[in-house]
């Protein structure tokens, strides 16, 4: 843990609307997503918790509402800090929405972890969940009759319960975004646990009013998942880092500058 270091790699930015952040929201304003992911250099490995989204894909779902150059592509993010994908030895994602998925299949070589509801609901998505389960590049056969979910990565390993994966890199079930949602916690020798909320709390307003996001499965869970997190924090006396607060994006350390 003493020479843990955290990156958070920018994947470029979304749009959309208020009510789409906020359920029951009327605003009609348009608002700035931040999409991430966060790049553990760790004693037991190079971890990566999710991995932003692909603009091709993205493109063919809503054109011109995501922006992305480059160099705010994983592999891009990497090269700024001299690491490659085939260096990652673990994917975890909090979920497997499309903008947190994109990256995925670069990393030919690591081992991909996620929440056994997750990876059952990515299979067997609700008709009305089907745009943001779109993105299977990182096991294209997960909707056959026989998915080959090594295809691209030495193992794939499903979770459930809060895990701790390697020393002081916790995961905390949250669901209600989704049925398998994992957030994230590290713990670093120079400053507090850092707290990644992945979509189970999109932004500080988020937390503070208790309002969750339009899309869910379950609006139950998911109040009850901001609760934990906030009892989470306080226990642990954690920074929380939001999935998608553009205003606290803006503050962050970006790669390749670390948190330590």
């Amino acid at each position: 843990m003493s020479d843990t270091r955290v990156y958070i790699l920018d994947h470029g930015e979304m749009k959309a609307k208020e009510y789409f952040l906020y359920w029951n929201a009327t605003g009609e304003a348009t608002i700035r997503l931040p999409a991430y992911s966060v790049l553990i250099d760790h004693a037991d490995g190079l971890f990566l918790f999710d991995s932003g989204f692909d603009l091709c894909h993205m493109e063919t779902l809503a054109p011109g509402l995501c922006k992305q150059t480059a160099e705010q592509t994983l592999p891009g993010q990497l090269s700024l800090l001299g690491k490659r994908p085939a260096d990652i030895t673990h994917v975890v994602n909090s979920h497997y929405h499309i903008d947190h998925v994109g990256g995925n299949k670069h990393c030919l070589h690591a081992k991909t972890i996620c929440h056994a509801c997750e990876l059952e609901e990515a299979r067997n998505p609700e008709s009305f969940e089907m745009g943001g389960y779109s993105d299977i590049s990182f096991a294209p056969g997960l909707r056959s009759g026989d998915p080959q979910l090594d295809i691209y990565t030495p193992s794939f390993e499903t979770l459930r319960g809060d895990q701790e994966i390697a020393r002081g890199v916790h995961l905390f079930e949250t669901p209600g975004h989704t049925h398998g949602h994992y957030s994230l916690m590290v713990r670093l020798a120079g400053r507090r646990p850092m707290l990644f909320t992945g979509d189970a709390a999109y932004t500080t307003r988020t937390v503070e009013r208790m309002e969750i996001a339009s899309a869910h499965v379950d609006p139950k869970a998911s109040i009850r998942s901001i609760e934990r997190l906030k009892a989470l924090a306080e226990k642990h006396d954690a920074e929380m880092f939001f999935g998608h607060d553009i205003e606290q994006f803006e503050h962050y350390r970006i790669a390749p500058a670390y948190y330590s």
